[in-house]
């Protein structure tokens, strides 16, 4: 790490028994189930909704269509269940430094699936989280657990940017957060400008990389943002 600027954790009185409430939103218990009677309703409304859009569901491949819909859109919104796991966390391996600064901690390409709030069609690509840890890290598990909460809910890529760098933040305490999200959506692919070959990028820096051009340029170089086209 090439900084020389005083650095401050962004959360400074963290312990493993004291989640922000930021990372406490993100590690909460499971959503409300779904009974029986509510299910079969859903899976109903849906069966109205595929015939009007043309699919024959009286047929072998397709009786069980309305059912297997559900059951996929209700796996692939898990996120809203949070995850436990992620309140682990361990004291850092200080190497000197009156707040225990360490060279920033980058992992990635961490692969995400996502569903647009707007249209609810897909979007999915790779995510790079960078940060500079204080008195605590996560294990590097965590990294992608954080990400896989965060994305599998609708939702827009801007704001799950955000979501994803605040909710480190928090669990860390770290001195500073850096996340990078590259995505193809097909709500742009699929239907209006049919656009097949765009990819959408976007960035979230907290802490010390606000400040400090040289780390977030570091970050980049170590993600490889920027090169080939990304």
């Amino acid at each position: 790490m090439t900084s020389t600027a005083t650095i401050r954790p962004l959360v400074t009185e963290h312990r493993h028994d004291d989640i922000t409430d930021v990372g406490r939103a993100h590690v909460a218990g499971p959503r409300h189930a779904i009974d029986e009677e509510n299910r079969q309703r859903y899976e109903r409304n849906l069966a109205e909704i595929l015939t009007a859009l043309g699919l024959d569901l009286d047929t072998p491949g397709t009786r069980d269509t309305p059912r297997r819909l559900f059951a996929a859109l209700v796996d692939a919104t898990q996120g809203y269940e949070g995850d436990p796991k992620l309140i682990t966390s361990f004291p850092t391996e200080c190497h000197g430094g009156a707040n225990c600064e360490l060279s920033q901690i980058v992992e990635g390409p961490i692969p995400f699936h996502a569903l647009c709030e707007h249209h609810a069609l897909p979007f999915f690509g790779r995510a790079w989280l960078g940060y500079v840890a204080h008195e605590e890290i996560l294990g590097i598990s965590k990294l992608t657990r954080l990400v896989h909460v965060l994305t599998r809910r609708f939702g827009v890529q801007e704001r799950m940017t955000h979501q994803i760098a605040d909710s480190l933040a928090s669990l860390t305490g770290a001195h500073g957060v850096a996340v990078f999200l590259e995505a193809e959506h097909l709500c742009t692919q699929m239907r209006g400008v049919r656009e097949l070959e765009s990819r959408t990028r976007t960035t979230a820096y907290l802490g010390v990389y606000e400040r400090d051009p040289s780390l977030r340029a570091e970050f980049r170089e170590i993600a490889g943002i920027g090169r080939g086209g990304r």
